[in-house]
C-alpha cells in the first residue's frame, strides 16, 4: 500500500475567487484540512515553506496545532530551507512538535528553491562562510541540526549552575526516533546519492534541476534507484522512505471541470525550462476522469518506485473543495493506480 499525503503551499491573497484572503485564513483552514484529510483516510498532511511570500513561513506552530487536532495522520514539511534556520532552535522546535504529535512528524528539509528575496537568508542573520556556497551553508546547518536532534552535546555546561558538573549539554527536549524521520529534498541524481550517504529519507518534488532528455518520471525513477543503491552501501540502521509529489486533479464535478478542464489539455505533459541558471524538467499534471488518471499514474515510473505520494492541492479554493478532491483521489484514483 502506498501512503498518500497532501502538500499545501498555503497561498493567500485577497482576490476574486480565492477563499483564502489572509494568512490567518490559510493557517486555520490548513488545520481544518488536516482534520478532514485524516477522516477521509489520507495518510499525511504536509506544508511547503517559503519566506518573504504570501505563503507558509515558520511551520512549527502550524504543525503543532495540526497535531493537537489529529491523532493518526503524519505531519510534515516539504521543505524547510535550512539556509534560514538557526539549527539548534530548529532542533528544539522540531522535538517539541514531534512530542506533541506523538512521533508523527516527517520533516523535509533542504537548500530550498529560488525565492522572491535575493539572499534573503542574510536578512535572517545567516550566510555562507568564506569559500562556501549557499548550498554548503544549508548542509552545514543541517549537520548541526541533525546532531542536536540525535542528542549530541552542543553547549558547555556551567559548573556554577550544574553543581560542578562539566561537559557538553544537549538540547532539550529530545524526541526519540525523530532522527529517522528527516527527509532531504533532492532535485538531482547527485544530491539523491548524497542524501543516502548521509542517512536521510528522500523527498523528490514535481521538478528536477537537471534534464537528460528522458521523460520526467523516468529521470526521477533513476534518481530514486541511485538513492536506494547508495543506501545499501552504508550501514544505516533503518529502512529509508521515498516520496514524490504530483499534481492530481480528478474531474468529478462540474466545478472540477470549470476550474481545471482546460488546464488538463495544457499541463498534461512535461515541461523543460530554466531554473537557478540551468535546465530543469518539470513533471506533468494528472488532470482528467479518475479512471484515466489512475491508469496514467500506474504507468508513472517514479510514482511506482516511491512509497509515498504527496498531492499538491489548490488551497485557495477552500477546505471543502480540497477535501472533496482528496476524497475522490482516495476512493477512485488510488485503487485504480494500485495504491490501495
Amino acid at each position: 500500500m502506498k501512503r498518500i499525503g497532501f502538500l499545501s503551499f498555503g497561498h493567500y491573497q485577497n482576490v476574486p475567487g480565492s477563499l483564502v484572503h489572509t494568512a490567518q485564513d490559510s493557517l486555520l483552514q490548513t488545520i481544518e484540512l488536516a482534520v478532514a484529510a485524516e477522516e477521509i483516510g489520507v495518510d499525511g498532511a504536509y506544508v511547503r515553506v517559503h519566506h518573504f511570500a504570501p505563503q507558509f513561513a515558520s511551520p512549527y506552530p502550524l504543525l503543532a496545532a495540526m497535531a493537537a487536532r489529529t491523532s493518526r495522520i503524519e505531519l510534515g514539511t516539504g521543505v524547510i530551507d535550512m539556509r534560514y534556520e538557526n539549527p539548534l532552535y530548529a532542533a528544539e522546535e522540531a522535538a517539541i512538535t514531534d512530542l506533541i504529535s506523538n512521533g508523527r512528524l516527517q520533516l523535509g528539509i533542504s537548500r530550498g528553491s529560488p525565492e522572491t528575496a535575493l539572499r534573503g537568508y542574510e536578512s535572517f542573520g545567516y550566510g555562507p562562510t568564506e569559500g562556501e556556497t549557499d548550498a554548503d551553508q544549508a548542509r552545514r546547518h543541517t549537520a548541526i541540526f541533525r546532531a542536536a536532534i540525535d542528542g549530541a552535546g552542543v553547549a558547555r555546561a556551567n559548573p556554577q549552575v550544574t553543581g560542578g558538573m562539566g561537559g557538553a549539554l544537549a538540547i532539550e527536549p529530545q524526541s526519540p526516533g525523530l532522527g529517522q524521520r528527516i527527509w532531504w529534498g533532492s532535485g538531482t541524481r547527485a544530491t539523491a546519492k548524497w542524501t543516502a550517504e548521509h542517512g536521510m529519507n528522500l523527498m523528490s518534488s514535481t521538478l528536477l534541476t537537471e534534464d537528460t532528455g528522458v521523460p520526467f518520471d523516468v529521470l526521477q525513477a533513476e534518481q530514486i534507484q541511485i538513492f536506494r543503491d547508495e543506501w545499501k552501501e552504508h550501514g544505516h540502521d533503518f529502512e529509508p522512505r521515498v516520496s514524490v509529489s504530483r499534481s492530481v486533479i480528478p474531474l468529478v464535478s462540474d466545478a472540477d471541470r470549470a476550474y481545471f478542464g482546460l488546464r488538463g489539455q495544457v499541463e498534461g505533459k512535461d515541461q523543460v525550462g530554466h531554473l537557478d541558471g540551468g535546465l530543469a524538467r518539470f513533471g506533468r499534471s494528472y488532470i482528467g476522469e479518475p479512471d484515466v488518471i489512475a491508469a496514467e499514474l500506474a504507468a508513472d515510473a517514479a510514482v511506482q518506485a516511491a512509497d509515498t505520494v504527496l498531492i499538491t492541492v489548490p488551497n485557495q479554493l477552500g477546505v471543502d473543495y480540497v477535501a472533496a478532491q482528496l476524497e475522490s483521489i482516495v476512493n477512485h484514483v488510488a485503487p485504480g493506480a494500485g495504491w490501495r
